[in-house]
């Protein structure tokens, strides 16, 4: 496999991210949205993340961009200034060729340069891959909300999982 390569987002990186995301959308539990994002509302989101000093960062195998991850803020008091929640994603086509390892190691080594505290995950309890993915880098389940979210017609749990970076 040639090598995955990682960098910053730009804002022509937009279309790319919002077919990932909306694929997820549509298919998985990965994202709690029922209705497809626009590239609009994606780029708005991303500024908003951007503008607070978050960073986002795409992997491409050559030009093809096949997945990308980032954090922001866990919530919105002060206090949780040092806590991030982040999200990875991988292209459909492109899972299982260690690409949402080099994000996550990548996402891990940014929060570590910002001095954040602790990296939160969450996790639909469904998505076992996903779990399993967060422990191989130290995240450990920290709490499981019942029927925190509802999508396909069923009730689904969110798994909270927690890695400590200092």
């Amino acid at each position: 496999m040639e090598k995955i390569n990682i960098r910053h987002f730009k804002a022509e990186d937009t279309q790319a991210i919002v077919d990932i995301i909306n694929y997820n959308i549509l298919y998985s539990t990965a994202l709690y949205d029922y209705e497809p994002r626009t590239f609009e509302q994606q780029l708005a989101i991303f500024t908003d993340k951007l503008d607070k000093n978050f960073p986002i960062i795409v992997a491409t195998l050559q030009t093809e961009i096949v997945g990308f991850g980032y954090y922001s803020e866990f919530r919105f008091r002060e206090a949780y200034k040092f806590t991030v929640e982040h999200s990875v994603y991988v292209s459909d086509d492109y899972h299982g060729k260690g690409i949402g390892k080099v994000i996550m190691h990548e996402l891990i080594e940014l929060a570590k340069n910002q001095k954040l505290h602790t990296m939160v995950a969450v996790i639909d309890s469904e998505n076992k891959s996903s779990i399993t993915f967060h422990e191989k880098f130290g995240f450990s389940t920290v709490g499981i909300i019942q029927e925190s979210g509802y999508k396909f017609d069923r009730w689904l749990h969110s798994v909270i999982m927690q890695l400590m970076l200092e």
